[in-house]
């Protein structure tokens, strides 16, 4: 298991298109299982309509967990999704 945070930078939040783009992201690494944990709650980054759901917007801190196969492979490509988007 790898676990990161990350605290988002954008003005808007992750919205509609970033969070669609996150979820295909996350989706390209199954089975392995990304998840996204905000003040408490978790979802998996797959699932666009629950990340949706968390409402997260600029300056709150977000942590990322990856387990599975490819779980370093899926963690760079988050981190990389994140800083050049989020």
């Amino acid at each position: 298991m790898i676990q990161f945070s990350y605290t988002i930078r954008d003005e808007l939040g992750i919205h509609a298109r970033p969070a669609g783009q996150l979820a295909k992201v996350a989706k390209s690494f199954e089975p392995t299982v990304i998840s996204i944990t905000k003040e408490g709650k978790t979802v998996k980054a797959s699932q666009l309509m629950k990340l949706m759901g968390l409402a997260i917007k600029k300056g709150h801190e977000i942590t990322i967990t990856v387990e599975g196969e490819r779980e370093e492979e899926a963690a760079a490509a988050m981190k990389k999704f994140l800083e050049e988007n989020l």
